[in-house]
């Protein structure tokens, strides 16, 4: 029987299985092992030669142990607290910026494009400084509030947004008009229906980053009890050097809420990934 010119063949689709594979288990791999190792109990020896996969005896006692030891949930929720400033502050911020810039006309429209992509030229550690400076000249130091401030509207996230306003049929907007819709009529009703697959990129993205974030919270804050999770399972390293259940029940503790947003926004955010924006 003929193949077609794209029709791979037999070997071709074994590599590409292979290739899939492998790469499945560098990057889902450590997650699962870590998974099992926090459900391993303290009978179990993690460091033999021939290291069992699967526990013998799962048990939730490590995340137990670490929620006596560690005030996790308080660290837990004060990442919580500062990710949804950082969502909130980019989901409306960056959607209006990215909807100025793509469809309404001003003067220095061009200019203020510039900037914005401009700042993606800079690393964000040479911006620690001055951020640090206007934080704290705010009266913001040592506060979750500051932590989430520098991350509440991304460049990065607005270019995504005016990308995705961008590609909205223009005769959308012209109907709007002619029925008498005004500007935010016209983001409410004729743009967020169609750019909700970025939208909820620009979530994921978002919330990833202010949730794993670890230097910047480092920097602001000095009282223990607003640390973030990230920075406050540093004390496993020191409280359970030697014990690396506890550690990886700790990881997963962090780890768990990712995927649960993921979870939740997993079709809007391949949608967005894949079209770019919406079909008029």
């Amino acid at each position: 029987m003929a193949r077609g010119f794209s029709t791979p063949s037999p070997a071709e689709r074994a590599l590409r299985y292979a290739l899939l594979l492998a790469v499945l288990l560098l990057t889902v791999g450590p997650f699962l092992w870590e998974l099992s190792t926090s459900l391993k109990g303290a009978g179990e020896d993690v460091y033999t030669r021939t290291p069992s996969f699967l526990p013998d005896r799962p048990t939730l006692a490590n995340y137990a142990t670490v929620a006596r030891t560690v005030p996790v949930w308080t660290y837990a929720a004060n990442s919580l607290l500062v990710a949804g400033i950082a969502v909130l502050g980019n989901a409306v911020g960056a959607t209006a910026a990215g909807f100025a810039l793509a469809r309404l006309r001003f003067r220095g429209a061009r200019l203020v494009l510039g900037l914005v992509l401009a700042t993606l030229v800079l690393p964000g550690e040479v911006t620690v400084v001055s951020q640090y400076v206007t934080v704290r000249s705010l009266g913001l130091a040592d506060t979750l509030l500051g932590v989430a401030l520098p991350g509440a509207i991304g460049m990065l996230n607005v270019l995504l947004m005016r990308t995705a306003f961008r590609a909205v049929p223009p005769d959308l907007d012209a109907a709007a008009l002619v029925d008498g819709a005004n500007v935010w009529q016209r983001l409410v009703h004729v743009g967020l229906p169609n750019v909700r697959g970025m939208l909820s990129v620009v979530v994921i993205f978002t919330f990833i980053g202010a949730w794993d974030d670890f230097l910047w919270p480092l920097i602001v804050l000095d009282d223990p009890n607003r640390y973030t999770l990230t920075v406050g399972l540093q004390y496993l390293n020191g409280t359970f050097s030697a014990n690396p259940r506890l550690i990886a029940a700790g990881t997963m503790i962090a780890f768990l809420p990712i995927v649960a947003v993921f979870a939740a926004l997993q079709r809007s955010f391949f949608r967005g990934v894949e079209e770019g924006a919406v079909k008029g």
